[in-house]
């Protein structure tokens, strides 16, 4: 066809007094790839969730290949072509691929007399756009990567023809990332077409036709990506220039957090091996690795929810590998879980119920077992604004915030008071660049003061820029440390994947 494969047409859509999209209007072609663009809560997942009818606009229209799309109906937007990947993935651990592939597809009656011709499709669809999956894997057995296929194959066995994905590496590590823009840009060449949320730069760059830039809502600018620039971009995302903060050297203080030999199990399965590190006040301890290297069983560890096999973890002195998550929070140690959602906040909590959900039993926001109501409304409305919390009230529910900004009120929380440790696990993930360089300032003042920080992080560039030191952590085993000024884009790729000098193999 000639002309546009999806129009939104003046879209706004309110809740209560916060508008999060106003008179917003876009087009994609066909075979086109399409960044959607801005900060943390500009309104890009909404104006999405509204396409797909997961919301419906107060005003304007959807149209799909020239037909005007009935609101709030996500099975009239499949029927019409559109699949959405989100985010946070939608997919039932506990039954396979094919399982997950055939549920909303065919009736629950008929999987069974359908398997058979379902398997075949799915095999097909896979193998003509590259995206390799085996049918029978459960997928609570996958990595974030084969999850991330796994969506789109359920999505493109529907006969999806344009494709919405949400933030779609948010979760990947960089090569798995670039696999999977290589085999997005091979699929457009069939005639799909894509609209992709992201707030990274560097691979809007790369890999759209395309942006539209939101901001506070509204469209700002449109820029072919051949015609524009990543600083361009970052200045039209949040209206300024923005710089992030460069780490100065400082010399380290005495050591904080030792561990020697520590070892986790976990299912029968070794998760760390082995390992030994040391973390110094006034210093930031960068670990690398591509997920699932044990950074979990790492992040459970420093965070008192799980216990080594064997080995030593002290905190200074004192044995940190008995405490429990409470006694740590006791003990000074502020926690980033790396998994926002499920470890961080409450979504059904208002935001000054999560500001004080780890210290609500503290002198500070109770008294003989009454909350302080006043102290912790308080406190939450200075969390708001020292570290920029949109969208947000002390009574606003958390579950309505963006994810970067539950981010900045989780870190907030853990910064509050001068913690003597910070567990920092994928801290920037799914930010935007203003954001980015809000969380890095915290961070490095934090270390400025004398905080010993723990850095688990998938981010090459994240790492380099913020950690004194460095290791590497490979299926469960930590590399030798080296200085940030030993380190380079290289050595640390190298490190990740298992690369070390012999010596340091025994």
């Amino acid at each position: 066809m000639s002309g546009p494969v999806l129009e939104l047409d003046r879209i706004t859509k309110r809740f209560g007094v916060l508008t999060a999209n106003e008179d917003v209007s876009l087009s994609l072609g066909q075979g086109e790839v399409l960044a959607l663009l801005g900060e943390n809560g500009a309104g890009k997942t909404t104006l999405m969730n509204i396409l797909f009818g997961h919301y419906t606009a107060d005003e304007g229209d959807v149209r799909v290949f020239g037909r005007t799309l009935p609101p709030g109906r996500p099975r009239a937007a499949i029927e019409a072509g559109v699949g959405m990947v989100h985010q946070h993935f939608t997919l039932a651990a506990n039954l396979t691929v094919l399982e997950n592939v055939m549920i909303g597809s065919e009736s629950l009656l008929r999987l069974d007399s359908r398997r058979g011709a379902a398997r075949q499709r799915l095999q097909d669809v896979a193998e003509r756009f590259g995206l390799a999956v085996d049918p029978a894997a459960r997928v609570g057995d996958l990595s974030v990567g084969e999850r991330q296929r796994v969506e789109i194959v359920k999505a493109l066995y529907r006969d999806a023809r344009i494709l919405i994905l949400d933030e779609p590496t948010a979760v990947l590590a960089r090569p798995e990332a670039e696999r999977l823009f290589q085999t997005l840009r091979s699929m457009t060449a069939g005639g799909l077409s894509i609209i992709f949320i992201s707030h990274k730069l560097d691979e809007v760059m790369a890999a759209a036709d395309r942006v539209v830039v939101l901001r506070g809502g509204k469209v700002v600018a449109e820029r072919s990506t051949a015609a524009t620039s990543r600083a361009e971009l970052a200045e039209l995302m949040v209206g300024r220039r923005i710089a992030r903060p460069v780490r100065a050297y400082q010399e380290p203080g005495p050591v904080v957090v030792a561990a020697r030999g520590i070892t986790v199990i976990e299912g029968g399965a070794t998760r760390l091996d082995s390992v030994d590190f040391e973390v110094h006040a006034g210093e930031i301890f960068g670990i690398i690795g591509v997920s699932g290297n044990g950074q979990a069983a790492l992040g459970g560890l420093l965070s008192g929810r799980m216990r080594p096999a064997r080995g030593s973890l002290t905190l200074e002195g004192e044995d940190m590998a008995r405490m429990s998550p409470r006694d740590l929070v006791r003990a000074g140690v502020g926690r980033i879980p790396e998994d926002r959602h499920a470890e961080g906040v409450v979504g059904e909590m208002t935001v000054w119920e999560n500001a004080t959900l780890e210290r609500l039993r503290g002198p500070e926001f109770s008294n003989l077992g009454v909350v302080r109501r006043g102290a912790a409304r308080a406190f939450a409305a200075d969390l708001i604004s020292r570290f920029d919390i949109r969208g947000a009230a002390p009574d606003t529910r958390t579950g309505l915030l963006s994810g970067g900004n539950m981010q900045k009120l989780i870190l907030g929380r853990s910064l509050a008071k001068p913690p003597r440790l910070i567990l920092a696990n994928q801290p920037t993930r799914g930010l935007d660049e203003g954001a980015i360089a809000a969380v890095h300032r915290e961070l490095l003042a934090a270390r400025a003061a004398g905080a010993a920080i723990v850095l688990i992080s998938e981010d090459l560039d994240e790492v380099l820029s913020l950690a004194d030191r460095i290791q590497a952590l490979f299926r469960g085993r930590l590399s030798a440390p080296i200085s940030a000024g030993e380190a380079d884009a290289r050595m640390i790729g190298l490190m990740m994947a298992g690369s070390w000098e012999p010596q340091h193999e025994a």
